[in-house]
């Protein structure tokens, strides 16, 4: 059984990953500096003498006693509240973040996977999009810091990959969602459904009218362990392809909850993609993976875990 660091462990992803990599019978060293992440995703490992926590900050020099076989670097900022209230850091996280990760993984001849992201994409021109297409992103926008810190992240993993031979993974996640994402995220759904069980209004950024293709979280993680155990060195999509439009997903999260709530609108944020979805054959192809959790057996999962995080026992009505 293999060893892993898992940088940016303590967070929604990371720390499901922590999870899945210790129910495969490996070792997990979980790195963080909880900017985002929490102790609280991570707490019921730390009785687990396969795992270790150590808070650091992976921009800085990274070092990691004894062998290890796996570096999964997951440190980022992933929502737009994070990364526009910690650009600089999301910036650095990508690009320096990136390269101590890697040199680490080539010290330790570790295999190296990064978590990248559908947002390389931008707000696309094609549809769906498949990992060939090379994306409409804005680098001086907003949403800049975050795009462009994972485009740079890909292409300093390519360039080990070239350079030095590091054998390494792209994963380009799609919207995910499930247990132990934050109440103040800021993404649809949790958004939506904190404002939903509490009976508030649900708010639609938009005209509803743009498509996010939403993937639980035990899938998403299923597909990235399928990656790093393979061959393929290019980038794969993971992600669900079942399209809905932001209006239709607060439409079932309110009939989901029982709620009364009503649905507002405010104005769509700058270079917000109006489209998103995956195409997955080459994961399907390569990994023999695709979603089985259908969104409505996702979002029960995810409104439980929201209403102990809430402390709510029934919808305010």
């Amino acid at each position: 059984m293999a060893r892993a660091l898992i940088t940016g462990g303590a967070g929604f992803l990371g720390s499901h990953l922590c999870d899945k990599l210790i129910a495969e019978g490996h070792s997990v060293v979980c790195m963080d500096n909880l900017i985002t992440g929490s102790l609280d995703n991570i707490e019921h490992l730390f009785g687990n003498s396969r795992f270790q926590f150590v808070e650091q900050d992976v921009t800085n020099f990274i070092h990691v006693p004894g062998d290890v076989h796996f570096v999964l670097h997951f440190a980022s900022p992933a929502s737009p509240i994070d990364y526009l209230q910690y650009p600089i850091q999301t910036l650095k996280v990508g690009s320096l973040g990136t390269h101590k990760a890697l040199g680490l993984a080539l010290d330790k001849g570790a295999r190296f996977l990064l978590a990248s992201t559908s947002e390389v994409y931008g707000d696309p021109l094609i549809h769906p999009q498949e990992e060939s297409y090379w994306g409409n992103v804005n680098p001086i926008g907003i949403r800049g810091v975050y795009d462009e810190a994972k485009r740079f992240a890909e292409a300093i993993t390519m360039a080990y990959h070239r350079y030095h031979g590091l054998d390494t993974r792209i994963v380009r996640i799609f919207n995910t969602y499930g247990p132990r994402m934050r109440v103040d995220d800021g993404r649809a759904i949790p958004a939506f459904l904190s404002q939903a069980l509490a009976g508030e209004p649900v708010t639609v950024f938009g005209d509803g009218g743009q498509t996010r293709s939403v993937c639980y979280v035990d899938d998403l993680i299923d597909g990235i362990y399928r990656l790093l155990l393979s061959d393929e060195v290019e980038p794969v999509n993971i992600g669900n392809p079942d399209e809905i439009s932001v209006q239709g997903l607060a439409e079932e999260i309110i009939a989901l909850t029982g709620s009364t709530s009503e649905i507002i609108y405010k104005p769509l944020p700058q270079d917000d993609p109006k489209i998103r979805q995956p195409d997955i054959g080459k994961a399907r192809e390569i990994l023999h993976w695709e979603p089985v959790v259908q969104r409505r057996e996702g979002l029960q999962k995810t409104m439980e875990y929201f209403r102990t995080k809430l402390g709510i026992e029934q919808v305010i009505r």
